[in-house]
């Protein structure tokens, strides 16, 4: 089974504060390409770059609360990354 849950994910506390907004959510079904929508908030598109190495470590640790190595989990996320980045299976659309 490749996902465990099929919910949706609550929101933050941080969503209720005043001037935030969701600025990614991502869908995944088995088999077919995930689904994105996004809002391009910052001025300087580097801040993504930010945001994406941050996400990798927390989806590391969440792993890791799972019983997986940390650092093997972050290892393996960089290498899928480097793989998308250097051999697209899709194109955006």
């Amino acid at each position: 089974m490749l996902f465990k849950r099929k919910q949706e994910l609550e929101c933050p506390a941080i969503a209720k504060s005043p001037g935030a907004v969701e600025v990614l959510r991502v869908w995944a079904v088995p088999g077919a390409p995930q689904q994105f929508s996004l809002r391009p908030t910052w001025k300087d598109p580097a801040a993504w770059g930010l945001m994406l190495a941050d996400l990798a470590h927390h989806a590391a640790k969440a792993y890791a609360a799972e019983g997986w190595s940390e650092a093997e989990v972050f290892e393996r996320i960089i290498a899928g990354l480097k793989a998308e980045i250097e051999s697209p299976t899709d194109s955006p659309s």
